[in-house]
């Protein structure tokens, strides 16, 4: 048996951009996938903290470093320019490997630049990876 578990989370990151007319897709800071080992094309889910909206996306690269979070496509009516979204990838994992398993949580600054990397959230605080 196999076990849908949470594989990457970017937390809290501001929407930069909403291109409606763009055909689909999540336009996503370079150095934010490397670090959440998200890859280009790689189904995501965003929910939107301000709105309350949620919605399956795939992944395109924005360029290194320049904080870009752009909800493209229709899903752009469901997001405003400011809005906070937590982005999350998923792995299908071995149920004997799944109670071992950690996520790789992302948390951003007001630029969506990294300010923190590491396994677990719990009442706003971080838990670093050994």
């Amino acid at each position: 048996m196999q076990r849908i578990m949470l594989k990457s989370k970017i937390h809290r990151a501001k929407v930069t951009e909403a291109n409606l007319y763009y055909e689909g897709s999540i336009t996503i800071d370079k150095n934010l996938l490397e670090a959440a080992d998200i890859l280009n094309y790689e189904k995501v889910s965003v929910l939107d903290i301000n709105s309350g909206s949620r919605f399956d996306t795939y992944v395109i690269t924005g360029e290194a470093g320049s904080g870009t979070i752009c909800i493209n496509g229709a899903a752009a009516r469901l997001v405003a320019i400011g809005d906070e979204v937590i982005i999350l990838s998923y792995v299908n994992i071995e149920d004997s490997q799944a109670a071992n398993h950690e996520p790789v949580v992302i948390l951003v600054d007001e630029n969506n630049n990294i300010k923190n990397k590491g396994s677990e959230i719990s009442a706003g605080k971080i838990f670093k990876r050994n």
